[in-house]
């Protein structure tokens, strides 16, 4: 950058460290503080100690490799119908893709509660179809939050393969046809490697969201199924643990981020990255 770039990034620069970097650095003093006025890692030491808390955080991510696993599962039919789609349709393809991203998260989770719920159309369906004896609440279960989470968070995986496969030469298909390949090692040889660096920025971006999204785990799952969101809201909400609360985040934050950060570096491997 230039020396005559700078005052076009100074704001943006200056928003991110009064809206990111200090709050980070404040509560990342609250975790090392004790009630008593000390300062260490005694927060962090009755963390670790707790069975709850290690067990929250196992379930927080194992949450989030669930989501992952569930929005690649669905978005692998639309993603191989993007790319043997004309221009036409690609448009409409991602037009559709980013259509739910205009209503909030909060309205879309809502909107589950009426379809899951007791008197919903999928409860009745089943009832109907004699897969169980009686409408009832599909609610409040670990199932309903990965099914909610991957149809909210299925945008997020989509639109960075999307834009991978646009700027993809679809002539290599023709060539592996014209070599003999068949469909499936199409896929598995050609398209999946090309689309490799699209589908890991994603799971990045789907992670990241799934194991944070305290609305939907909390409406959705009910008090059954506590994550970190919910814990860490506890810590400040109910019991006023400040030092605690922050202590739980900035593990949740180190987790993620070095899960993110694995995904992120597989992504730009040599190997990925040249398909890209």
């Amino acid at each position: 950058m230039t020396r005559g770039g700078v005052p076009f990034v100074a704001p943006m620069l200056a928003l991110s460290i009064a809206g990111f970097l200090v709050p980070l650095v404040v509560l990342a003093a609250f975790s090392f503080s004790d009630p008593a006025g000390g300062f260490g890692l005694a927060n962090y030491a009755k963390l670790f100690a707790d069975p709850l808390a290690l067990q929250v955080l196992f379930d927080t991510l194992a949450l989030g490799f669930k989501v992952v696993a569930s929005t690649t599962l669905i978005g692998l039919p639309i993603i191989l119908l993007f790319w043997h789609a004309g221009p036409r349709e690609r448009s409409l393809i991602v037009f559709l893709t980013l259509l739910p991203m205009l209503v909030s998260n909060v309205v879309r989770t809502f909107a589950w509660i009426v379809i899951l719920g007791r008197q919903g159309p999928v409860s009745q369906t089943l009832a109907q179809l004699g897969f169980i004896p009686a409408p009832r609440s599909l609610l409040f279960n670990e199932t309903a939050i990965v099914v909610v989470l991957s149809q909210i968070e299925l945008p997020l995986l989509l639109l960075p393969v999307m834009a991978v496969l646009s700027r993809t030469d679809r002539s290599l298909v023709s060539a592996a046809e014209t070599l003999g390949a068949g469909p499936w090692r199409i896929l598995a040889t050609v398209i999946l490697p090309l689309a490799a660096p699209g589908i890991l920025a994603g799971w990045v971006l789907v992670f990241a969201s799934a194991t944070t999204s305290y609305v939907t785990q909390s409406v959705i799952g009910g008090a059954r199924h506590i994550y970190l969101p919910q814990y860490i809201y506890r810590e400040v909400g109910v019991l006023f643990q400040w030092p605690s609360a922050a202590a739980i985040a900035f593990v949740l934050l180190a987790t993620t981020g070095i899960i993110m950060a694995a995904m992120a570096m597989l992504s730009r491997h040599p190997r990925l990255a040249s398909h890209g």
